[in-house]
């Protein structure tokens, strides 16, 4: 067989596009980073039409380039949390106010291949849009996200996502040091809300993109 892990992937994401779309999730295939800013450009925003933008923190949103190009789009109003040059209060209350945008951006930590996305917060904003409050919510993930089932994506978090962004932050956590949690109690753990989003409602209301690439952590 030619190109055998091209192939391996292709069919893995189907696979998971189907079971995504059998639990009410909108979902797009892309084969590259370019690929998935052009869906979201062109694909999803072109279609809803939204009038308020903004999204939660996610590495995989900012490597794909949609970060530059939506955050002084002059056919929005933008909420842009990344703003370092507000003060910690006023980017509390725009992610407040980013809860009743009709378009909300973010990442997963993991997706299963049951079609579920399982996801660990710190303050929660993220999770909170993705469970209501936005018309509209984009999901973007790498094909690294991807795990067989709800335990191996709660393991997959607490001992791989979250260490690595303890370590980019610069937090003062045992898992920083050891690259493992010990389900610590320092005031500077990120492991604070879980969520498990097991269908889209209403039907649609979460859109995915899936990147036939590995992006994020």
């Amino acid at each position: 067989m030619d190109k055998p892990i091209e192939n391996y992937w292709n069919s893995r994401l189907a696979d998971l596009k189907q079971a995504l779309e059998e639990n009410n999730f909108e979902v797009f295939l892309a084969d590259n980073k370019e690929d998935a800013k052009k869906i979201v450009l062109e694909d999803i925003i072109t279609k809803i039409k939204p009038k308020t933008i903004s999204w939660g923190g996610s590495l995989t949103f900012t490597s794909i380039g949609l970060y530059d190009v939506l955050k002084d789009s002059p056919d929005m109003e933008v909420l842009d949390t990344f703003d370092k040059s507000i003060s910690r209060e006023d980017s509390l209350e725009r992610r407040r106010q980013a809860l009743l945008c009709d378009l909300f951006i973010t990442g997963t930590n993991a997706v299963t291949e049951t079609g579920k996305l399982v996801n660990l917060d710190m303050i929660g904003n993220r999770i909170a849009a993705l469970t209501f409050g936005p018309k509209n919510v984009v999901v973007i993930s790498g094909r690294n996200k991807i795990v067989p089932d709800i335990d191996e994506a709660m393991y997959r978090i607490k001992n791989y996502a979250a260490p690595i962004n303890t370590m980019r932050l610069d937090k003062k956590t045992p898992c920083a040091k050891i690259s493992y949690c010990e389900e610590c109690k320092s005031p500077d753990r990120i492991c604070n809300t879980w969520t498990i989003t097991e269908k889209s409602f209403p039907g649609g209301r979460v859109k995915i993109v899936l990147i036939n690439e590995d992006l994020g952590f």
